[in-house]
């Protein structure tokens, strides 16, 4: 690549192109107003270095306005992924809904989701019920423990269920807690517990 494509490609160089359109397209803006008999009337204030010298700042901060106002959308966009993963970093690793599928029984994941129930904290009650259903998913031989394995991977597989609404119903509330800051309602504890109940059922 020779100096002169190098310099023409460079982001100053850009700038500086972006720059003197903005000047160009400010010059065309004003000569509207201007007297349309010859450039020797424009008053001699319109050629003025103070004058370029203020089209130059309002251009950055134009720039600098968009640029703040993207970043703002971006930030916006990305703030639920980053709380989520703040929260999963700053955690502890024993949490209810963290705790391997191996250490507990059905019933063991069913007694502690009782427990988290009647102290009023529905969102381990639910956690507690989505591993009960990952332990009996195991148990069956239909989805044997995989740490990597995401629920997306488990939702395909019961997918091929006959009754696979109930697991997708859990499978979703997990996902809905786990990637974001809402709060798990006793309807909601309600509704997983039902799904439950008709995974046992099937």
């Amino acid at each position: 690549m020779s100096k002169g494509s190098f310099e023409k490609d460079s982001l100053g160089w850009q700038l500086g192109q972006l720059q003197q359109r903005f000047g160009e397209w400010w010059e065309l803006q004003f000569s509207r107003f201007a007297p349309q008999s010859s450039k020797a009337s424009l008053p001699s204030w319109w050629d003025s270095p103070i004058l370029q010298m203020l089209a130059k700042a309002a251009f950055w901060i134009i720039v600098a306005l968009l640029v703040t106002w993207v970043g703002w959308l971006i930030w916006r966009l990305l703030r639920p992924y980053i709380y989520s993963l703040t929260q999963s970093l700053n955690q502890p690793t024993k949490k209810a809904g963290q705790i391997p599928a191996k250490e507990l029984s059905v019933s063991g994941w069913l007694q502690r989701s009782q427990k988290f129930q009647q102290q009023g904290n529905y969102r381990e009650a639910c956690q507690c019920l989505y591993m009960a259903m990952l332990q009996r998913l195991n148990d069956s031989g239909i989805a044997p423990h995989e740490p990597s394995r995401t629920d997306g991977e488990y939702l395909r597989l019961v997918q091929q269920l006959p009754q696979p609404r109930p697991y997708r119903t859990l499978l979703m509330t997990h996902q809905q807690l786990c990637f974001s800051n809402t709060e798990a309602s006793s309807s909601d504890f309600e509704q997983c517990q039902q799904a439950y109940r008709e995974i046992e059922a099937s």
